[in-house]
Order: structure tokens, then sequence, then C-alpha cells
């Protein structure tokens, strides 16, 4: 008898005719089939265009793939036939037949799957193949019915036979029904999909994919097999895949769906506490009622997989028991073979499904908590706000909330482990009776022995945590100044700072993954010792051994060494997710703004549209030191309202008080009506500038065109490449101060409320802009609005209906001007600063007490105009960033770039051969084959030393097997633990490098890709991406290497019992790949690889960053969206975020699991094949005990080939980070910092002279100039003032000076040397600067003065006396070390602008440039700081660039046109021609001071 012989018994009639019958049958198909294929060409003429633009349907695909492997599974069975029946001896008749029947069936079913493949014309099957799949269907179907009630009574049935039958009527069914029921289907789409769109994609096909739910709307069948993604893969395999086509989440995964359920369980938990107070326990139990349905369901699932796995190593003992010869039951091999693919069949299903369904419920809790997180942050108070720094807050919601979704995956391991131990106990106690016991204390031990490990990871992973947010939150913050950094010659500190921060991160790290290095070979080895443990127990108390126990016992173990594993890691996570739970709960807690400090009316409820009575607030809510005190006044409908006073005296408090943001002590606050609030510090949101207008509101293009009109910008809007639809960088990187203020004010009088609080806006622009925003907004817009405006311009203070003088937090001073004037001094005072101003400057005018500098008259043609305030207003340019963005032909903040296609093969290479070269490689791969080799040796030799049953004798005796054994197992547990070392080792060395390369080339960049690239952007780069490196791609590489070794080793234990098992592997493996390739990577054109999984993944890289950006931007904003009440639109919008990056992970997870669960059933195919043969063939062939061991490995062949695939998967994704940040390393460097050549002394410049030679200069590569042919010189120790209209380029020239820009032609000497010869760093740290936007560090007064620590306290507080700040400083508890929070928040704008001024004193450098360092300060302040400079810097260089005019009155006045010197010379020579430029805007200034606005009131 044969292998595979078809009738194992003596051949009936019966067989003979049924096999025969099929056999004609298949041969008649076969020629009817040729025919029709082969028909004349000219009968299909008319279907060519047709067939050119035929697309395959999913259910030709699916037929195409059943045909390919039931014709395989035919011909393996017909090759096999006719190898065993070679040998000279007489082929019986019904051989004969049977193999004439297999290779007739395989030859129909492959012609089957060519025709459709290649030469189906239609969207329809032809009606002669669904009339043959028909007819096969009964066909086999008799067939099967035979088999059932005639042969096997009989005893004429043989396994094979069995086996052939099942086969041929499932398959039958499978190709009728997809050929009937997808016919109709594919009628439906063909109208749809006539005209393809680009890249062949239908418009149905992306409409499909991108406007629908695609998992809502599938059925049982479509859910079970993950058959609802298929149109979304379809997609992803014709292109790139874009946002757009990603099909919607189904209502219920939304945030809509799932956020009101969780606030509703949330509150219900919380109903007994107050409502401020949310406990951990509160926390974790709303989530878990939020998400129990998915929580039950995959219990469910959990508990029928447990169950699953053990089916399999519990049946081969009697496997090797049936092989073996022993009678077991009637038949046993039939019930065997069925009941372990039934459960290899329930197992992969139950996963497959278990594990996507614990995501969706990972990804609501994600959803549900990020939003709680965003509303939370929405109404924080000042003091929370101080307690918890941005970066803080926007950790709850990028990791912490993370991290809690990531818990889903370890929902049930709390109940599931001791379940699972629970199980393998009892099939080792079923096997070996009392060492089961000896298992039990050993998993024990193995699991003591994670305790401590896990612990350790616990706290090292902790002070990464910790470390991580230390670096991140200095990384922000220098990311966000990192202008000032660059004036400054700071960059390279700062570097070394964050450098530093890394080095104490990376030393927990290394902990980190030395530990994660042990627990693997932990891991690994808990099998290992466990069969040590249990086996020796045997031998010692005489428990007989018999290789189907054995191997029962090896394969329960390696099932036993998942929960071993998960254990610590469970309780690892758990910790870690109560870590989390525990900082969004306190999160949850923090104070919110009160609801009672206001009392809010309708719109014209009262005439009294504001009023406050004896308030007293305090941001510190100490009633000992109030901020603001005693506060009694009350403002009518209408009115205008000025608030004054020095640096510090409360005005912004005032305002804040009004708008409920600061804590009421005491008193009581009215406020009638809806309000539109500008505050001094410009809040810009990235997106276009017409958005940040409109704010939420409708467009209606007249009232928006007047608002443009009133608010000086139509000329910028007019120069700009893109208009009001420019894209508008981070913080408006890419607009100058006066922009930024201009379009805040747009944004109130666009949004047309009842009360407008101006916070100081007019001090960012010129006097002539400052003029027409005033006129033509306040008195001329707003004249029949309430407004409440703070300023310094005393010139605009006559035009109140109230003048409110504040000092030290109280009104001083209350009423009309010319009342408050004559009735106290400190209205009296400031009033006078600003008179002694104009006098200075009307002395000048006559001549008197000019100053002597000499200066240079450059003249220009260019034809520049005062004209009235209201017209001929230019752009602004204040920063010289405007200049950038008005010529530009594309946006300058793109679009993040993302790679297309598979990451390119550098990547992985560059990567492994960055640490030593790639030295560690070849031994990684070295230890983990030597490792696979032992290990399989070490089972081979159990497997053959055992006896196959008691009563055999065995082959070596007890201790020498035990010995033999713990030697292959001691050596395959220590080549685990060298590769674990070494692969840890050289995956921390190449994310130390990575990490270097990546900061470097980002600290070195060149200004203007700040300017371009949101912060959000680099900083998922320095956080996710360095995360990824750190611990994840290390393992994920080791990972695919290993589970490719171990499928390696399986095929050759597997081919060891039947060589043809081989003959089945392959083709398998090869349809394995074939998915793998085909589906997630299939080629567009033969030049693009797409992978959909791959590209999703990439989108939900990149829709990240906007979540962060917009969440930071928010916290920034609170109090403008609460002002303008537009939080309902901000909370849509971060809904809408999150949403779309829920969208990409769900359906991420979708893809990797419709792969696994394809790859899942393939493996489950060949073991079933492989089981097939095994009893198939005659006993004595093959060794019992080795066949177990080809089962105890094929057990494991599913998951292991799902773990290669969905590895593979996972680090092409991974991956995507080391592209990312190698994608920064190669961003454009600034000249070099130090040129070793050209070193200067350290006096330089020791006279400070600066010279201009044709100084020409452009922000980017074919752009208009900005500076066209600039040369003059100042004079080393003397003052000079540059003035200009705005728009000039007046900070042009300042930032060329510090070479932020290089020039394109000319150059700039300075005492001699041309700058553009020197090191940056020589150059930079020998210049001051005071830029227009103040910054400040978070720490201390001591550490913002001299952040380098240069300097003795003595001379830190002679520099804070020389700016004004000594007595504010004194008056704080720490003093020197009083605290600065982020971004100087606890200190007014004019006071962060005199620490600015106190840096530069204590520099004391020969050139400093003052770049509106006065802006934010009232008047009397200013002219103590001129009076400070004089005196500080004597005999320096002084380059001052200032809109009030009176800072430049003893300067040297270069006059700057459009980018030229139109004149330069002495104020009083200037002011002595009365058509200089400087003359008129002296006089504009002049007439605007001098002026009464009052008439104006309409």
């Amino acid at each position: 008898m044969s292998i595979l012989s078809f009738v194992a018994v003596p051949a009936y009639a019966a067989v003979v005719v049924q096999h025969g019958f099929s056999a004609a049958f298949h041969f008649v198909f076969l020629l009817a089939f040729a025919f029709f294929w082969l028909r004349p060409a000219s009968e299909h003429a008319g279907s060519a265009k047709q067939r050119v633009e035929r697309r395959m349907s999913l259910f030709q695909r699916l037929l195409i793939s059943a045909c390919a492997v039931v014709g395989m599974f035919y011909l393996c069975l017909s090759v096999l036939t006719f190898v065993c029946y070679q040998g000279g001896r007489r082929w019986q008749r019904d051989q004969a037949v049977a193999l004439s029947d297999a290779t007739l069936r395989a030859a129909t079913w492959l012609t089957t799957a060519v025709y459709l493949a290649v030469g189906l014309r239609s969207h329809r099957f032809p009606v002669f193949l669904r009339i043959w799949w028909g007819l096969l269907f009964l066909m086999s179907c008799s067939s099967l019915a035979v088999d059932l009630f005639y042969l096997r009574k009989r005893d004429a049935l043989s396994i094979p036979a069995w086996v052939f039958d099942i086969v041929s009527a499932l398959s039958a069914f499978i190709v009728s029904s997809a050929a009937f029921f997808g016919n109709s289907r594919e009628e439906r789409a063909v109208s749809d999909t006539e005209e393809p769109l680009l890249n062949g994609v239908s418009a149905n096909a992306e409409s499909c994919a991108g406007n629908t739910s695609l998992f809502a709307n599938a059925g049982f069948l479509s859910t079970l097999t993950f058959y609802w993604i298929g149109p979304l893969l379809a997609v992803g395999n014709r292109k790139t895949l874009d946002f757009a086509d990603v099909p919607h989440l189904e209502p219920r995964d939304c945030i809509d769906g799932i956020f009101p359920i969780f606030r509703t369980k949330l509150d219900s938990c919380t109903v007994t506490s107050s409502a401020s107070s949310v406990t951990t326990f509160q926390l974790a139990k709303a989530l878990l009622l939020t998400t129990w349905q998915q929580a039950a369901v995959t219990a469910v699932y959990a508990i029928v997989y447990t169950l699953a796995t053990y089916v399999g190593p519990y049946l081969i003992d009697f496997l090797v028991r049936y092989l073996n010869g022993e009678p077991l039951f009637a038949g046993a091999a039939y019930w065997l073979v069925l009941t372990f693919v039934v459960g290899k069949l329930l197992e992969c299903l139950s996963q497959r499904h278990c594990f996507f369904q614990l995501q969706q419920a990972g990804i609501r809790i994600r959803a549900a908590l990020v939003a709680i997180i965003y509303q939370k942050g929405l109404t924080l108070s000042s003091r929370s706000k101080q307690s918890q720094t941005s970066g803080e807050v926007i950790n709850l919601m990028s990791v912490d909330a993370d991290r809690i979704g990531l818990f889903s995956w370890y929902m049930h391991d709390l109940w599931l482990v001791p379940l699972q131990v629970a199980l393998a106990l009892l099939i080792l106690y079923i096997n070996l009776g009392l060492a089961a016991g000896a298992a039990l204390l050993a998993t024990v031990l193995v699991m003591l022995a994670n305790v401590p490990l896990g612990k350790m990871q616990e706290k090292y992973q902790g002070k990464v945590m910790e470390c991580k947010d230390t670096r991140m939150k200095a990384t922000s913050e220098i990311l966000r100044n990192m202008r000032i950094l660059k004036l400054q010659g700071w960059e390279m500190k700062f570097l070394a700072k964050v450098i530093k921060l890394r080095k104490n991160e990376e030393s927990s790290l290394r902990k980190l993954v030395y530990t994660s290095a042990l627990t693997s070979f932990v891991f690994w080895g808990a099998p290992i010792f466990v069969a040590v443990a249990t086996f020796g127990f045997c031998m010692l108390v005489g428990i007989p051994l018999s290789s189907g126990k054995v191997l029962s016992a090896l394969a329960t173990f390696r099932v036993l060494q998942e929960p071993i594993y998960n254990l610590p890691d469970m309780v690892s996570m758990i910790i870690q997710t109560k870590v989390s739970l525990d900082r969004i709960a306190s999160f949850l807690c923090l104070e919110e703004l009160q609801s009672d400090t206001i009392e809010r009316l309708p719109s014209g409820f009262s005439e009294i549209v504001a009023e406050v009575v004896n308030g007293t607030f305090s941001w510190d809510h100490s009633p000992e030191a109030p901020t603001l005190k005693d506060l009694n006044f009350k403002v009518l409908q209408g009115m205008r309202v000025a608030v004054c006073g020095t640096v510090g005296s409360g005005k912004s408090s005032l305002l804040s008080s009004l708008l409920g943001e600061v804590p009421k002590v005491s008193g009581s606050v009215w406020l009638c009506g809806t309000t539109a609030y500008v505050p001094q510090s410009p809040w810009i949101q990235s997106g276009k500038i017409q958005d940040n207008i409109l704010f939420g509101k409708e467009m209606d293009r007249e009232k928006y065109e007047k608002v443009l009109k009133a608010c000086c910008l139509k000329k910028d809007l007019e120069i700009l490449a893109f208009g009001d639809q420019t894209m508008i960088g981070e913080r408006g990187i890419n607009l100058s101060g006066g922009q930024k203020q201009r379009i805040q004010i747009a944004r109130a009088l666009y949004h047309d409320a009842d009360i407008f609080l101006f916070d100081d806006p007019f001090s960012a622009v010129d006097a002539h802009t400052g003029t027409h925003l005033f006129k033509e907004c306040l008195l001329g817009h707003l004249a029949s609005k309430t407004v409440i405006y703070v300023t310094h311009q005393v010139e605009f203070l006559p035009s109140a209906d109230l003048v409110l003088c504040m000092k030290d937090g109280r009104i001083v001073q209350a009423g009309k001007y010319n009342d408050v004037l004559n009735s106290g001094t400190e209205f009296r005072e400031l009033v006078g600063a600003h008179r002694d101003a104009l006098a200075a400057l009307g002395s000048i005018e006559l001549g008197i007490g000019a100053p002597n500098n000499i200066a240079l008259v450059d003249d220009s043609d260019t034809n520049i105009g005062a004209g009235a305030p209201s017209q001929g207003v230019s752009s602004d340019e204040q920063n010289g960033k405007a200049d950038e963005t008005y010529s530009q032909t594309g946006q300058l903040v793109q679009e993040e770039e993302r790679e297309k296609g598979r990451v390119g093969c550098w990547v992985y290479w560059k990567y492994v051969t960055m640490a030593y070269g790639g030295a560690l490689v070849p031994l990684i791969l070295l230890g983990q084959i030597l490792f696979q080799i032992l290990q399989i040796g070490s089972n081979y030799w159990m497997a053959w030393a055992a006896p196959v049953s008691e009563d055999e004798q065995p082959p070596v005796n007890g201790s020498v097997l035990i010995y033999v054994y713990v030697a292959l197992a001691v050596g395959s547990s220590f080549c685990v633990l060298v590769r674990a070392m070494l692969l840890v080792t050289a995956g921390y060395k190449t994310a130390t490098l990575l990490f270097n390369k990546l900061h470097n080339c980002i600290f070195r960049a060149p200004m203007s890709f700040f300017d371009s690239t949101p912060s959000g952007r680099i900083l998922n780069r320095a956080s996710t991406d360095q995360n990824a490196v750190d611990t994840t791609i290390p393992y994920q590489i080791g990972t695919v290497a290993f589970a490719f070794i171990q499928l390696v080793g399986i095929i050759v234990v597997m081919s060891q019992v039947a060589w043809q098992v081989f003959i089945v592997f392959i083709p398998v493996l090869a349809t394995c790949i074939w998915y793998q390739l085909k589906q997630m990577f299939q080629e567009f054109d033969n030049t693009v690889d797409i992978g959909t999984a791959r590209e999703l993944s990439r989108l939900n890289g990149v829709c990240k960053a906007p979540i962060i950006q917009h969440f930071s931007e928010s916290l920034s904003g609170s109090t403008t969206i609460r002002s303008f009440d537009q939080n309902k639109i901000f909370i849509k919008t971060n809904f809408n975020l999150s949403d779309q990056f829920s969208q990409l992970k769900f359906h991420t997870a979708a893809t990797m699991e419709w792969l696994c669960f394809r790859l899942d059933m393939l493996s489950s195919l060949m073991f079933a094949f492989s089981l097939v043969f095994l009893i198939s063939m005659p006993k004595g062939v093959i060794d019992p005990g080795i066949s177990g061991l080809a089962v105890a490995y094929g057990l494991n062949l599913n998951m292991l080939l799902t773990w290669l695939m969905w590895s593979l998967c996972q680090l092409e994704n991974s991956m995507i980070s080391v592209e990312r940040i190698l994608q920064y390393t190669t961003i454009d460097s600034e000249p070099p910092l130090l040129i070793e050549s050209n070193k200067l002394d350290s006096s330089w410049p020791s006279n400070g002279e600066i010279e201009l030679h044709n100084l020409q200069v452009r922000y980017r590569a074919n752009m208009p100039l900005v500076l066209r042919g600039l040369t003059c010189t100042f004079p080393g120790g003397m003052k000079t003032g540059i003035v200009g209209r705005t728009g000039s380029g007046k900070s042009t020239l300042i930032q060329a000076l510090f070479r932020i820009i290089d020039p394109a032609v000319g150059q700039i000497a300075i005492d001699g040397i041309d700058i553009s010869t020197i090191g940056l760093h020589d150059l930079r740290s020998r210049l001051s600067i005071i830029p227009q936007d103040p910054t400040m560090f978070e720490g201390t007064v001591r550490s913002n003065l001299d952040p380098l620590e240069e300097y003795k306290d003595e001379e830190i507080w002679k520099a804070v006396d020389s700016c004004q700040l000594g007595d504010e400083v004194r008056k704080k508890e720490l003093k020197l070390d009083s605290e600065v929070t982020e971004n100087g928040e606890n200190w007014s704008v004019g006071q962060r602008q005199l620490v600015c001024l106190g840096r530069v004193i204590l520099k004391k450098s020969k050139v400093l440039v003052l770049d509106e360092a006065t802006a934010s300060v009232d008047t009397a302040t200013d002219s103590v700081i001129q009076k400070t400079l004089k005196q500080q810097f004597s005999e320096s260089t002084v380059i001052t660039i200032a809109h009030r005019i009176t800072s430049v009155l003893d300067n040297a006045i270069p006059s700057l046109g459009p980018g030229v010197i139109v004149e330069h010379d002495k104020p009083a020579r200037l002011l002595e021609n009365k058509s200089s430029l400087f003359a008129k805007l002296v006089a504009e200034y002049t007439m605007r001071s001098s002026a009464s606005f009052g008439d104006h009131n309409n």
C-alpha cells in the first residue's frame, strides 16, 4: 500500500466508480473549457477596451486564491502518489483511478485560476463557469454522502479519501458562493467604476473608503474575516493613501459618541464627592463602565483562546500513542485531526478578534481622556496654570492618555494569567502526576525572579520618563526662544544643557535596557528551567517518562511561557497605568476659574455695562498681598475708558479681573454683554490669516473688508502671495509684531462685541500706524461701543471719557483727562515725562542742545510721503520676518513632509551599521542561531531518548537523559543571554548617536528652518521618534531576525518527519509572503511600493503633531478663547483632530488583523495537512516520538508565522521614526561657529565702528532684495537711531548684522573686519541685543539675568538696580532666586523687557542693539532707561530702533526707505529740512502727541 493511497483497505468497486466518474467529469470540463477559452480572437475584439480598463474585484481575487490553493493541493497529492508507486510494482486499478482523478482535478483548478487571472474579459463570471461550479458542488456533496453513509460503514474509506472529498466539497462551496453572490454586487458597482480616476482608483472606490464607516456596515461574515477592510486595502494598493481615503469611524468610536457616555459615567461615579474631586478609582471605574461591552466580549474571546491554546499540548500524548499503534477508540485518527484543527481555528479566530476589540476599546479610552483633559485645560485658573506647565499638561494627553489606552491589551491578564497557569498544571498533572507540583514551584520561582526585574524596570522607566519630561520641557522652551538664543550666541550652551539632560536620561535608559535584556533572558529561559525542574523531579521520584508525555509537557511549557512573561509585564503596566490615572485624576482636581468671580448679564440689560464695587483680586489667592485692591468704578454704555500707570502697576490685571481671570478675594463685578479682548502679548493661531480674524464666525465679506481697512491690513495682504489665505507659522512666527497686533484687533472688531478690552496694542506699531488704528478703530469703527484700553501713549488719553491711573494695584486717580491731570501727582508725572520728551524734541528743532554727531547723508530717489494718518499705511516690518513673507511664491509653513513608499533599505542599513560599524550584528545572529540549534537539539534528545511507551526499554538511562538535556538547556540559555546583551548594547549606542546627530543638526540649523517648521514637528522627533529608537526598534529588529530563525528551525524539524510536509509548506509560505507583499506592500507602476499599513502609520505620525500644537495653542490662548466665548468651537476642533488620529489607529489595527487572520488560516491549513500526512503513514515508517515533536513544533507554526509577519509590519512602521530623524539630520546648517584660521582677540571689537558696503540682502534665493545697496558708517562709541516707516527694512538690517541672514552682495565690517569671515559664535557673543519680544526662561530671576552663570551676585544686583527692577525683586521673599514661571507669565511684559535690559547691562558689549527695547514701558520709565543706557554704554556703539522718536533724539539718524538709506545725519540737521523723512516722522509723532482725539468721538 502507498503512503497516500486513496483506499487504504482492499479496493471496492464503489470507490473505483466514484473516482472514475469524477475523473471523467473533470476531463470533459477541460475539453469544453479549452474550446470556450480558445475561441477565435475576433469574437472578443469588441471587448478590448473593457479588458484594458477592467479592475480585478475582491470576489475575483478570492476565487483566484481559492482555485490556486486547491489546485496546488491536488497537484501535491498526485505527485506524492506517483512518486510512492514507483519501484516496478504493478499498479492496482483503484490506485490508477485515484491518481487520474487527482491529476485531472489539479489541472482543472489550476486552469480555472489562470483563466480568472488573465483571461476573464468582463466583470461577470461566464455562465459556463457558473454552471460548472454548481455541478461540481452537487457532485462533491454526493461524494461526501457516499463516504458517510456507504463506504464508512463498510470500512472501505481511508483518511486521505475522507480529506480528499471534504476539501472538494468545501472548495466547490466557496467558488459557487463567490461566483453567484459576487456577480450581483459587481453589477451594481460597474456603473460607478466606468471612469477611473488618477492611479486607476474610481470615484466610487475612494468615496467608499473615505466617506463611510466600513466597519459599521459590515455583515457577520465580513466582520468575522475582516473582509470589510478590503476597500481601504484596494485604494492603498493603487495609490499612496491620504487622509481623505481613510474611512470614517462608526459613531460609537467617535468622541461625540463616546465622550457623553464617559462624562455621564464619571459624573455618576463622583456624585457623592465634590464635582471637582475625582479619585483614581472613580476615573478608572468610569472608563471601565464606558467600555464594558468590549470588556465583556473580549473576556469571552480570551477564555476561548486560552482553552483552545491548551488543546494541542493535551492531545499530543494521544497522537503519539496512536502513531505507536496503541488502540484508543473507534475513529481516533479522525477525531484527533478534527480536534487539533478545530482547536487551532478557534484559537486563531478568538485571538484575532480579542486583539482587535481590545485595541478598539483602547482607542475609545484614549479619545475620552483627551477630550476631558482638553476641556479641563480651557477652564484652569491662573494658579493651576502656574503649578502645571503647558508641557506637563500636554504630556497628560500625549503620554498618559496613550498609556491608559494601551492598558486595554492587559485588561484581562489579571485573571487570565492564573487561569493559564492552572490549565497548564492540570495538563501536567494528568500526564506526569506529582511532577506538576515541581512545575508549579519552578513557575513560581520564575515569576518571583521576574518580580525584582519588573520593579527595576518600573523604577528605571519612571526615572527615564522624569528625565525625558525635564529634557522635553527644556527643548520646548529652547525651540520657542531659538531666535534670541542665536542672537545672543547661546545656542551651543543650551545644546550642552540638553545633552547634559540627555546624559541623565541615558544613565537610567542604559539600566532600563539591560534590565529588559535580563527579562528577555528569563522569558526565553523559563520553559527550559521549568522543564528541567519537572523532568528532574520525575527522575528522582521514579515517574516514568514516555515520549508522548514528554512532548505534551514540552508543548505545555512553551504555552506557559506567555503567562510567565506576561505577569511581571502586566504588573509593571498596571503600576504605570495607575501612575497615569493618578496624574490625570490630579489634573482633573485642579482649581478652575471661579464661576462667581463676575456676574454676566445679557446685552442691553442695563446702561451700566461694567461695574466693580470694592473689588480686591489676587493672582495668588492671598488676601494679605492682593494684586488689585479697593477697585471701584463703573463704565456706561458707549464710554471709552483709558487705563494708565507705570510698569507693574496692575493695568493688565485690571482687564483680566473684568474677564474673570483673576481670583476674586472680595467685592462684586458686573459685566453686561459680550466681550472681545486684545492681549498685550499677541496670541495668533497657526493657520490662515482669515481664520484668525473670523475666529469661528461666518464670513460677511462687506464687514470683513471694512475691518481689514480699519486695521491697516489691506496692503499687507496685497503684498503677501496668498493674501488672507497665507498660512501663519507657530506663534505667528512669520509675522511682525505689528502685524500680529493688527490681526488681533481685526479679530476683535469682526466679532462686534458689546465691550472691547485692549491691552496696549499700539506699542508694537509706529506712530503713523498707531494713530491710524486709534482713529479708525477706537474712534471710528467702535465709536458706539464700550472700549476699555490700556496704553502707555499719553496722547491717546484725552480721547477717553474716563481715565484710570493705577499704582501698586490701586486706582489712585479716576476721571476726565483734565480733571485727573489737575487732581494728583501720579498722573501728572506720567504726562510730565511725555511733555519733557516733546520739549527735548522741540529744543532739537530749534537747534538747542543738538548733539555734535557727524552723520552721512545718502540720497535716494525713493519717494516717501508722510501722508495723512489714515492713508498710505505700509505693511509692518518689526522683526524682519514680515519681509520674508511678502514676496513668497509658496507658503512659509508647509504641510509636514512624509516619505512615500517603502522605507528605504538605506535606512535599515544606516541603522544597523551605525553602532560599531555593525560589528555586533553577526554576533547577535550567531547567538540566536546557536540558541535555536541547542533548543531543538534538547527537545529532539528528549523525544528520541524517552521510550514511546512505558513497556519499552529506553535507549539511555534516566541520569544520562537528564544530564544531556540540562547541558543543552544551559548552553541555549547562555546563548540567549549573550544575544540579549549584545542586542541592547547595539540599540543603546545607536540611539545615543542618532540623538546627538539630530540635536546637533537642529541647533545648527538656520533661523529660516525654525520660522518655517512648527516646533511640534521637531518635538515629535525628539520625543516620540526618539523613544521608538531608544526602546522599541532594537527589540523589533531582534524579533524579526529571531522569528525567522525559529521558522527555519521548525521547517527543519518538520521536514525530518516527512519531506512531503516540505512540499505543502512551500506554497503556503509563498502565499503568506504574497499576502504580505501584495496586500501590504503592493507596487504601483512598478516604481513605488505602497503599503497600506505603513502609509496609515505615516499618516498617524503626521496627525499627532496637530493635536499637540492645537492643545498647546489653546492653553496659551485660553484667556482669549474664553473672552470671545469660543470654547465650543475649540472643543469641536479638538474632537475632530482626535477623531482623525483615532481613525488612523483603528484602521491600522484592522489592517494588521486582516493580514494576521489570513496568515493564521494558512498556517492552520498547513498544520492540518501535516497531521493528515502523519496519520496516513504506515506504522514503523517514522518514529512516533519524532512525529510528536513535529506536531509540538507545528502547534506554534501559526503563532510564529503571524508573529514574523506582524513583526515585519511593525518594524517597518517603527523604522519610519528612524527615517524621520535622519530626515532632519540632512537640513542645511549655518556657517561655522568658529573659524580656527581667523580667531579674534578677546578685546574685539575695541572701537565698535560698523561699516556697511553696498549691503544687499534677500531672505531666500530667487526672492527680491529686501535691503538694496546700503552704504554707511556707524562711528564707534556713537549712538545711532534707525528710523523709517514700517516695512522699510530696519530689523532686516539688524538680522544681517548678527548674520541671521547673510548678505547676497556687499559686506558688513566691524572695526575693519568683515563679519562674514569670522565664526558666528565669535561675532554674536561680542554683540548685545534687546529684542522686541521680551524673553524670559522658566527658572529664577538670577538664571534669567545670567543664563551662563558668569557673574557674581554683586554684579547682578547692580544690573537689577540699573534696569529699575531692584525694588520689585527685593519685595519678593527669595530675592534673586524668586520663581519665574513658563514664558515669564508671572511677570508683566514691561518687567520682562526690563530683565532683558538687565542682561545687556551685565554683558557690557561694545556694540549694543535696541530693537523696540522700551515699547512695553511707559514714557517715564523709558526716560529713566535711556539715561541708564547713556551711563552704562557711554563708550559703546548703540544702535536703536524705536517707534518713540524721543528715544533716538540723541543719536545720529539714518532714515530707511524701502530697503535703502534715504538720509543719514544729525537729528537737528534732518529737522531743518522739512521735506526729510525724519522730519515727517517727527511731525507725525508731534501731531499725534499734541492732538486731542476728542472731536472724533461720535
